[in-house]
């Protein structure tokens, strides 16, 4: 369908400025067949991030776009989001469900799109995301599984803050350490076929396990070097709760696919002196500002990143399919 304009949706929240509550002015949509893109957003009690999460979807000005929205029967107002919205969601359920991976399976099986991905709902896309991993999966046809760089928002100042970079993900690093950001990483529906749902029993670490079994099967993830999605950082968030079952899940990951009890400190030792230099070197430059240029950031990676001839082999047999 037609992709939805900021003058069709409800008028934004007294104070609310800027991305995604305005977008920038001459938008152009594309004349021909569009893939289709299939974005699921898991929620429960998100009711003070959830709007924005939704509207920096829908618009993202792409007319081929599947949003689907889980909520897990949330007790605040994130009905009354969902519902302002519902003629521009392909799909939205809010019921009692087994968590958030759960909600994240429910969505995609009632997607078809032949790119998928998922943003969890106090996160959001920067404008235009959607176009450029298209592009960019439309001109790499050999790439199945892509991401990206994030923005960190402080939720009490209401603002962006350092930039998350990396170096282009290699097996041997990102089967050590989850340096890639999960809103920012798009993949295939071949790939979801072939390495299979987000295992429910993971509550923290599902898009690292994800991305693991991704690697088991042999796939490359390509990094887009732009700023793709924005990362909250709030007192509620998930990633800041509980980080005892989040190093249980971890523990249990690198069981599974490295044969190793080494925890994820221990891990990252293994990577060489020479990656670990050129990982903080990028990070630099990002935290300063100098890979906000896409054409900047683009020769930047391709001059840190080690060449493959300098990469560890992985353990080959890796389990998980």
């Amino acid at each position: 369908m037609p992709s939805p304009k900021l003058r069709d949706f409800p008028p934004p929240p007294p104070g609310k400025t800027g991305w995604p509550w305005a977008v920038k002015a001459g938008q152009v949509q594309d004349a021909g067949p569009l893939p289709k893109v299939t974005i699921v957003t898991p929620s429960y009690n998100q009711g003070p991030f959830l709007e924005e999460t939704i509207r920096s979807v829908l618009l993202q000005d792409y007319p081929n776009l599947e949003y689907i929205v889980i909520d897990g029967g949330s007790t605040d107002n994130s009905v009354d989001i969902i519902r302002r919205y519902e003629p521009w969601l392909a799909h939205w359920a809010s019921e009692p469900d087994r968590g958030q991976s759960n909600a994240i399976n429910k969505g995609f099986r009632a997607g078809s799109g032949r790119i998928m991905a998922w943003l969890n709902s106090d996160d959001c896309y920067t404008e235009g995301t959607v176009r450029h991993v298209v592009d960019y999966f439309e001109s790499h046809p050999a790439a199945d599984v892509v991401c990206g760089f994030r923005q960190t928002v402080d939720h009490v100042r209401n603002q962006r803050n350092r930039g998350f970079v990396h170096l282009k993900p290699d097996r041997y690093s990102l089967s050590r350490a989850c340096y890639i950001a999960q809103e920012t990483t798009f993949w295939r529906r071949s790939v979801w076929e072939m390495v299979g749902e987000v295992d429910e029993a993971c509550q923290y670490v599902m898009d690292y396990d994800l991305w693991q079994r991704m690697l088991a099967a042999g796939y490359r993830f390509h990094l887009l070097p732009r700023f793709l999605g924005l990362f909250r950082i709030h007192g509620e968030s998930k990633s800041t709760l509980r980080d005892d079952i989040r190093t249980v899940e971890l523990g249990r990951i690198y069981s599974r696919y490295l044969h190793t009890t080494k925890n994820a400190e221990e891990l990252q030792v293994e990577m060489s002196a020479a990656w670990r230099r050129r990982m903080r070197i990028i990070r630099i430059l990002g935290r300063l500002g100098f890979l906000n240029h896409f054409t900047v950031a683009r020769a930047v990676v391709s001059i840190l990143s080690l060449p493959e001839d300098r990469i560890p082999a992985a353990p080959g047999s890796l389990p998980g399919l």
